[in-house]
């Protein structure tokens, strides 16, 4: 994606009012709340109030300066730079979207593979979950289980194992790991890290990068 998008500002010298529409002709103002940025409403006569994510309050002028500068701080034109933070969280929304599209079973779906009770199967999950065997991921009160990492009898696919625990020791987010196992990753050259640890000549390769992304995590918390 370029740095530099023309997109042109409305007439006027209102600040909230450009900065909004600046997000819209982007397709990003939908990931402010989620980036737990300042969001805000267009009236019915097109006023734009900005508010506080924290006290719900209106933004002062000097807070919506500091918002504007803080958006367009990447690219070589503040006029024109692109939010990355926010064009990777709606890339993040669109591909967690895809993944719930069918993507996970649950403990059920798991026993049925297994050919188990689907409370063995859930006791038998947060075994291996303990041991960091398998990736969990929690979603609106339920607990999924990435359909990518089993194999035809419910069991994690064994290439996996040397994959899935550097992430889970390192605190990589669980979705954070869903995302990078079954998208493409530039550490392995566009290959899909799940896909590719089937190739065992790209196993160790993907081990590493797992191991990688594992280090920036745990660096990231300190």
């Amino acid at each position: 994606m370029s740095d530099h998008l023309d997109l042109p500002d409305p007439p006027g010298d209102d600040l909230a009012g450009r900065l909004a529409s600046w997000l819209e002709g982007l397709g990003l103002a939908d990931q402010l709340a989620a980036a737990g940025l300042p969001s805000y409403e267009r009236g019915a006569d097109g006023v734009v109030q900005w508010r506080d994510p924290a006290t719900d309050e209106p933004l002062t002028t000097e807070r919506l300066v500091e918002l504007d500068g803080l958006l367009r701080a990447q690219g070589d034109d503040p006029a024109h730079a692109v939010p990355v933070a926010l064009v990777r969280l709606r890339r993040e929304s669109r591909v967690r979207a895809m993944l719930l599209d069918g993507g996970w079973l649950d403990y059920a779906g798991v026993g049925r593979l297994r050919g188990v009770s689907e409370n063995a199967a859930r006791f038998a999950v947060h075994k291996a979950a303990e041991r960091r065997a398998v990736l969990l991921v929690p979603h609106e009160g339920a607990t999924l289980l990435p359909s990518f990492q089993l194999d035809d009898d419910g069991q994690v696919r064994d290439e996996l194992l040397g994959v899935i625990e550097p992430l889970l020791a390192g605190g990589v987010d669980p979705w954070r790991a869903w995302v990078w196992l079954t998208t493409p990753a530039g550490l392995l050259g566009g290959g899909v890290p799940h896909e590719a640890a089937r190739d065992p000549e790209e196993l160790p390769l993907v081990q590493r990068a797992a191991v990688a992304l594992a280090e920036r995590a745990r660096a990231s918390q300190a």
